[in-house]
């Protein structure tokens, strides 16, 4: 083969991969909020957006009174 092949080859198998990992987690993500949701806790940020970590400054217990 030639080394222009055989570095197409690779990108494509990488470019697979990565297609296939990302599909993966997205329907993993939205099984996890069916379930989420179906047991009534879609307001939960945590649960909405799991990839996304709360900030100590702003994590807050008790009822939250908009201002």
């Amino acid at each position: 083969m030639k080394k222009k092949d055989f570095l197409l080859a690779g990108l494509a198998t990488i470019t697979l991969a990565v297609v296939a990992a990302y599909t993966i987690r997205k329907v993993n993500i939205r099984r996890k909020l069916k379930k989420a949701s179906d047991e009534g806790y879609e307001t939960a940020h945590d649960i909405l957006f799991p990839q996304k970590q709360i900030a100590s400054k702003n994590l807050r217990f008790g009822p939250i009174l908009p201002e």
